[in-house]
């Protein structure tokens, strides 16, 4: 189920930063920070288990700061 709403965040981020480039920072960012919160959240943990917690939450903020800035040089492509 998690790992739909990732998907759905970073299908939405793509398409925002598409279309409104300058305004999809801000949501970019949140869900940045919401996910860091989770990441360090899971490393308290000791020990390998917690890098193991942690590691979705990771690989989640690296694909929503990807989707965003993806949306973004794809609208920075278009010939006009």
């Amino acid at each position: 189920m998690i790992i739909i709403a990732i998907v759905g965040i970073c299908l939405v981020l793509l398409v925002l930063a598409f279309l409104m480039p300058r305004l999809s920072r801000h949501p970019e960012r949140g869900t940045q920070k919401a996910l860091g919160l989770g990441t360090r959240t899971g490393g308290k943990a000791p020990g390998p288990l917690g890098r193991l917690l942690s590691k979705p939450f990771r690989s989640s903020q690296k694909a929503v700061g990807r989707s965003g800035s993806a949306g973004r040089r794809g609208r920075g492509k278009l010939p006009f």
